[in-house]
């Protein structure tokens, strides 16, 4: 029985995308506490643009260079899934991501070893646990607004998705993968911020001092600008992707998997 499923191309190739899909929502979380300067890892000035009266430069979190990979993967599993697909790996990347961050949690109260300490400390880290927790013990409010934020955005790409190849059919790709993701990128990009940022701190008195609104959509449209970019400049990978998959599946099955995607 295992052996008949695993040989089944089109399971396989969903084993396949969902574990990468998973991987990488899961990966874009975790790296996500460091913040870089985009400007700085380019060799640039800041670029300091004013945005509804705030300045912006690109400081971001390390996570946005994977989300654009996640979306696309959406976008590709939408084409052969459908909709159910990409609803039931949000959910389970969701369940995942909630499961890590409370094994991090565990973690990180579990005390720590002397010599463990010790031997970081040789290498100019000493307080070695301290820092694990700085790198693990993320805001609670950061970790619900990130988790919230990736499942609305992913409930909206499949139906900002469908709702353009229920127009254009199978021809224009780029727009309904491009489209989907432009949209949904916004609202995540806002509503992670605003639930971390704006919301949080007022909730719980505790987590910092609550950015302002004009705050949260300025870094939100000078984020989005970045995701914006990228997106375009990833439409190529889902041309590529297709190809691939096509191949591997083989014309007519490929075909049929997308009409019953699109079918629901």
């Amino acid at each position: 029985m295992i052996h008949t499923i695993i040989n089944s191309k089109p399971t396989r190739l969903f084993i396949i995308l969902a574990g990468f899909f998973i991987a990488n929502a899961l990966i874009a979380e975790t790296v996500g506490v460091k913040l870089f300067s985009l400007e700085g890892t380019l060799g640039i000035a800041p670029l300091e643009w004013n945005i509804l009266g705030n300045k912006f430069s690109f400081n971001l979190t390390a996570g946005v260079l994977l989300w654009p990979v996640v979306f696309i993967m959406t976008d590709i599993i939408n084409e052969y899934y459908g909709m159910k697909g990409v609803r039931f790996l949000s959910f389970l990347a969701v369940g995942l991501i909630a499961y890590a961050f409370i094994m991090f949690q565990g973690a990180i109260h579990l005390q720590p070893a002397g010599f463990w300490v010790g031997n970081y400390a040789t290498s100019n880290v000493p307080d070695a646990n301290s820092a694990f927790k700085a790198i693990f013990g993320q805001s609670s409010w950061i970790i619900v607004g990130s988790l919230v934020a990736f499942l609305v955005g992913q409930i909206l790409d499949v139906f900002v998705f469908h709702k353009i190849k229920k127009v254009t059919g199978e021809k224009k790709l780029w727009l309904r993968a491009t489209g989907s993701t432009v949209v949904s990128q916004f609202v995540d990009s806002f509503i992670v911020l605003f639930i971390a940022f704006y919301i949080g701190p007022r909730v719980s008195g505790n987590q910092g001092q609550p950015w302002s609104l004009g705050l949260v959509m300025s870094i939100c449209i000078g984020n989005y600008i970045y995701k914006f970019v990228v997106a375009v400049l990833l439409t190529p990978v889902i041309y590529w992707g297709h190809t691939i998959i096509d191949k591997y599946l083989g014309h007519d099955q490929a075909a049929a998997m997308r009409k019953a995607a699109m079918n629901g």
